[in-house]
C-alpha cells in the first residue's frame, strides 16, 4: 500500500482514517509512505516500527530543482547567502539594509523636516522586476483575503500587463468555458468583469473567499503559464498543484487568530517550496521583500531551517467510539488508540511541557516581585482593572446591537414620500422614499432619490443611526426611477422643501448636560467597580502604571502556564482515557449498553460530523420534525457553520419555528456540554446560527445578491466562496440526515427537499472542496 502525501495524517477531518488504515493493515502488507514536507520523518518511522515492525526511513535532502533565496531592498535584488553551503548572509545585503534602516530614522537636527519613512517596493514594482529578470510566473503570499484583492487592484491601477494578445484571447476562452453555467446576474454580484480584466492581464488573486469555479480557473491558467502573477493566502501552499518559478513574501508576520506572529521555519519552508517547477524550471527562487524591521539574518534562519513536523490529528470522537465498539469491542478499541501516532507523540512531549511549566513558574515569581506595591495589594487592584475592561467591552457590544436594532426598526417604518437625511457616505444628505422596499423575510431596503438625482436602495449598513421622517414630499403615483425627467422633477421638489435644516436623528433631543453620555456612564456595576478602583490604596501610587504593566504580563503568563499544566496532567495514556470518557457519555445517553450498540448508537455510527452527538440528539428529540425544507436547512446550519472571527453580536435568524428549533438545539447542546464537563472532555462546539438567515433565504429561492447582502447587513463577512463552502458542508449533513432518518420520516423527506433547494446556481456549479 502506497500512502502518497502522508502528511495528510495531520488533517483534522481525514487524518484519523489514515492512521486507522495503517493500524489495521495485515502484517504481510508492505507500507510505503511518501511526503516532501515532513521534517520529523525519523519520529514517524519510529512509530511505524512500533506498530508495523521492521521499518526503514529514507530521507533525501537533495532538491530536484535548486531553490535560490533572495531579498529585494528597494528595487534591487540581492542573494540572501554569499555562500550557499555555509549559509553566510551576503555582506552587501547587510550593508544595504543598514543604510535603509538608518535613512528611515527621523532626523534630530533642528529645522530639518523628518525624512519620509522608507518603505519596500510596491507590489507592481516587485512583479515588474521579476518579469524583467525572467522570474515569472510567481506566487506572492499575502496573509489576508483583503490583501490579495487589494494587491490585484494595485497592479491593475498601475497599468501592469503581463500577457500577449494571443494569451489574452485564450484566457477569455477558458474563462467563458469555465463560467458558462453561471447566471449572468450572479456573475455581476461576483465582480466577474473586474476579475476577468485581471486574468486577461495575467494577474489574479487566490483565496478561500473566492467562488470555487473562480479559484479553479486561476489554477488552470496559472498552471498553463497564462496567468503570470498570483496573490494568494497561505492556504494555497497545501494540497493545490500550482508550482511557480518564484515565490514572494512581502511580510514575515501573519495574524494567527489572536495576534500578529512571526511565521515559523516550517511555514516558510512550506510557502517557498512552491518555487521551481520540476521538468520546466532549472531553478526556483524565493524572494523576501525587505521593509524596516526585517533582518536578513532572521530570513536566513528561516531559510536554513527545514522544519515542518508531522502532527497526528487522531482523536476519539463519539462516532468513532460507537464504530470501534461495534467492530472490535471496548478493550480492543482502547488498544488501538494507545497504538496511535497521536499517543506516541503525546508521551514523548510531556517532558518538554513540564520543563516549560517550571520555567514559567519561576518567571511568575519575578513578575509578582516586579508588580509589588508598597501602598497595598496590587494583584487585587489589577483584578478590578480587568473586571472594568471586561464590563466596558460587554456594554459597548450591547450598545452597538441596540443601535443596529433601532436603525432596522426605523427603516421598516418609512413610507413613500417620507424625507430622511442619509447620515454619511457619498450619498449623505436629504433623500425621499419612493419605495419602502419591505420584504416578507425582513431587511427593508428602501428605494430613495437624493437631491443630486441619484436613485438607489439603502440598507442597514448605510445607516449609522436610526433615521426619522423629517417631513413629506409628494411622489407621483407613476414615478419611474429609471426616467431622468422623473428623477429631475422629484429632486427639484425635494430641494425646494423646507426640510433642509430639520434634525436627522431619530432619538429624543438630548439636553446639553447629557452630551457624551454612554451606557457605561449609567451602568451601576461599572460605576461600583470604578468607585472600588479609586478607593483602592494602590490607585494613588506614583508607579501605578509601571506596576500595571507587570500585572498584565503576570496575568497572560499565568493563563498560559495553567493551560500547559492541564496539558501535562492529562497527557500520559490520554487517548485511551479519553476513549473511556467518551464511552461513559454514550452509556449515559443511551448509545452504548456495555459492549452493545443500541438503536440510537447505530444512528450515531452513520453521522460523520464535528457535532455528531449533537446532531443525533436533536434528531432523536424530534426538534426538526415540523420544519419546512428551508427551515430545516436554517436550523441544521448552526451545527455546521463557524464564524471566522467570532464576536458577541447576535446574528439575525428566521423567527417562528426556526427560532424554536435553534433554542432547542442550544438546550440540547448545554446538556451535552454538562456531561462532557462531568467527564472532563473537551466540549462540543456551541451551535453557531450565523449562517441560518442567508441559507434560509437561499433555500427559498432568493438571488445570490440578496443572500450575500443579508449577511452584510448584520455585519457578517460572507464572501461567495465561503457561502458555497458552507452550503456544501450543509448539503453533506442534510444528505446524511435524510439517510439516517429514513424515507418514512418527515425529516428524511424534508432533508432531501432542502438539499435540492440549496443545490442550485453557484452551489450546484461548484464541486465539493
Amino acid at each position: 500500500v502506497v500512502m502518497d502525501e502522508v502528511h495528510y495524517l495531520a488533517d483534522r477531518f481525514r487524518g484519523g482514517v489514515w492512521e486507522e488504515v495503517i493500524l489495521h493493515l495485515p502484517d504481510s502488507v508492505t507500507l510505503v509512505s511518501l511526503s516532501a514536507t515532513v521534517s520529523n520523518a525519523e519520529e514517524f518511522g519510529g512509530w511505524l516500527a512500533t506498530v508495523r515492525g521492521d521499518t526503514r526511513v529514507n530521507v533525501e535532502e537533495h532538491r530536484p530543482v535548486p531553490l535560490w533565496q533572495h531579498m529585494m531592498v528597494g528595487r534591487r535584488m540581492f542573494d540572501l547567502f554569499a555562500d550557499e553551503p555555509t549559509k553566510d548572509v551576503d555582506p552587501e545585503l547587510l550593508r544595504r539594509t543598514r543604510e535603509q534602516t538608518r535613512s528611515a530614522a527621523p532626523r534630530s537636527r533642528r529645522g530639518r523636516p523628518p525624512r519620509p519613512a522608507q518603505r519596500g517596493p510596491s507590489r507592481p514594482d516587485v512583479i515588474e522586476r521579476l518579469d524583467r529578470e525572467g522570474l515569472l510566473p510567481a506566487i506572492t503570499f499575502v496573509f489576508s483575503r483583503l490583501g490579495c484583492d487589494a494587491a490585484v487592484t494595485q497592479c491593475l491601477r498601475a497599468g501592469l500587463r503581463l500577457t500577449t494578445p494571443i494569451e489574452r484571447a485564450e484566457i477569455r476562452r477558458v474563462v467563458e468555458a469555465r463560467t458558462a453555467d453561471l447566471d449572468p446576474e450572479d456573475l455581476r454580484v461576483l465582480n466577474y468583469w473586474e476579475w476577468l480584466e485581471g486574468l486577461e492581464r495575467g494577474i489574479a488573486g487566490h483565496h478561500a473567499g473566492m467562488l470555487p469555479a473562480f479559484k479553479e480557473t486561476v489554477e488552470e491558467l496559472f498552471a498553463r503559464g497564462l496567468v503570470k502573477a498570483v496573490f494568494a493566502t497561505e492556504t494555497l501552499a497545501l494540497g493545490i498543484n500550482m508550482p511557480a518559478r518564484s515565490v514572494v513574501l512581502d511580510k514575515l508576520t501573519k495574524w494567527n487568530g489572536e495576534t500578529h506572529a512571526d511565521i515559523t521555519p516550517g511555514e516558510y519552508t512550506q510557502l517557498t517550496g512552491r518555487a521551481g517547477r520540476r521538468g520546466i524550471d532549472v531553478e526556483g527562487h524565493a524572494v523576501v521583500v525587505w521593509s524596516p524591521g526585517i533582518d536578513p539574518r532572521q530570513v536566513a534562519g528561516l531559510a536554513s531551517t527545514r522544519t515542518y513536523p508531522l502532527r497526528s490529528s487522531f482523536r476519539p470522537s463519539y462516532n468513532m467510539a460507537v464504530n470501534l465498539v461495534a467492530q472490535m469491542g471496548r478493550e480492543a478499541g482502547r488498544t488501538l488508540l494507545s497504538s496511535s501516532f497521536a499517543q506516541f507523540q503525546t508521551d514523548k512531549s510531556v517532558v518538554g511541557l513540564a520543563k516549560q511549566v517550571r520555567r514559567n513558574t519561576e518567571a511568575l515569581d519575578g513578575y509578582r516581585e516586579a508588580m509589588h506595591c508598597d501602598a497595598g495589594d496590587f494583584a487585587e487592584y489589577a483584578a478590578i482593572r480587568v473586571e472594568i475592561k471586561a464590563r466596558e467591552a460587554e456594554l459597548a457590544r450591547s450598545g452597538a446591537a441596540q443601535r443596529r436594532a433601532a436603525a432596522a426598526e426605523a427603516l421598516d417604518r418609512l413610507t413613500i414620500g417620507d424625507v430622511i437625511r442619509i447620515p454619511s457616505g457619498k450619498r449623505a444628505g436629504l433623500a425621499v422614499i419612493v419605495d419602502p422596499g419591505r420584504q416578507p423575510t425582513g431587511d427593508a431596503r428602501p428605494l430613495v432619490l437624493t437631491e443630486d438625482r441619484w436613485a438607489g436602495r439603502l440598507s442597514l449598513s448605510d445607516m449609522s443611526t436610526a433615521v426619522q421622517s423629517l417631513g413629506r414630499v409628494k411622489v407621483p403615483r407613476n414615478f419611474n426611477a429609471r426616467s431622468p425627467q422623473a428623477r429631475r422633477d422629484l429632486a427639484s421638489s425635494l430641494r425646494a422643501s423646507t426640510l433642509r435644516d430639520a434634525p436627522g436623528d431619530a432619538g429624543p433631543r438630548r439636553r446639553a448636560g447629557d452630551r457624551g453620555r454612554s451606557p457605561a456612564a449609567e451602568d451601576p456595576t461599572l460605576r461600583d467597580l470604578r468607585v472600588r478602583l479609586r478607593a483602592h490604596p494602590c490607585h494613588a501610587c506614583a508607579d501605578r502604571e509601571e506596576h500595571a504593566r507587570w500585572a498584565e504580563r503576570h496575568q497572560r503568563l499565568r493563563q498560559d502556564t495553567d493551560a500547559l499544566a492541564k496539558r501535562v496532567e492529562g497527557r500520559t495514556g490520554s487517548l485511551a482515557r479519553t476513549f473511556d470518557q467518551v464511552c461513559a457519555v454514550l452509556d449515559e445517553r443511551g448509545y452504548l449498553d456495555g459492549e452493545t450498540i443500541t438503536p440510537a448508537g447505530r444512528q450515531l455510527a452513520r453521522i460523520w460530523s464535528e457535532s455528531d452527538l449533537l446532531v443525533t440528539e436533536c434528531l432523536r428529540a424530534g426538534i426538526w420534525d415540523d420544519l419546512s425544507p428551508a427551515e430545516l436547512a436554517a436550523a441544521l446550519s448552526a451545527l455546521v457553520y463557524e464564524e471566522r472571527r467570532p464576536d458577541d453580536r447576535a446574528p439575525r435568524t428566521p423567527g417562528g419555528a426556526v427560532a424554536d428549533a435553534l433554542a432547542a438545539t442550544v438546550r440540547i447542546w448545554a446538556g451535552i456540554e454538562q456531561a462532557e464537563s462531568n467527564h472532563r472532555l473537551e466540549p462540543t462546539r456551541r451551535p453557531d446560527p450565523g449562517f441560518a438567515w442567508p441559507v434560509y433565504r437561499w433555500a427559498q429561492g432568493e438571488p445570490l445578491d440578496a443572500v450575500l447582502s443579508s449577511a452584510a447587513v448584520q455585519g457578517a463577512e460572507l464572501p461567495a466562496g465561503d457561502f458555497v463552502r458552507w452550503c456544501k458542508q450543509l448539503l453533506d449533513l442534510l444528505e446524511q440526515l435524510a439517510q439516517v432518518a429514513g424515507d418514512t420520516s418527515p425529516v428524511g423527506a424534508d432533508g432531501r427537499a432542502a438539499a435540492a433547494a440549496i443545490r442550485r446556481g453557484v452551489v450546484a456549479h461548484s464541486p465539493v472542496s
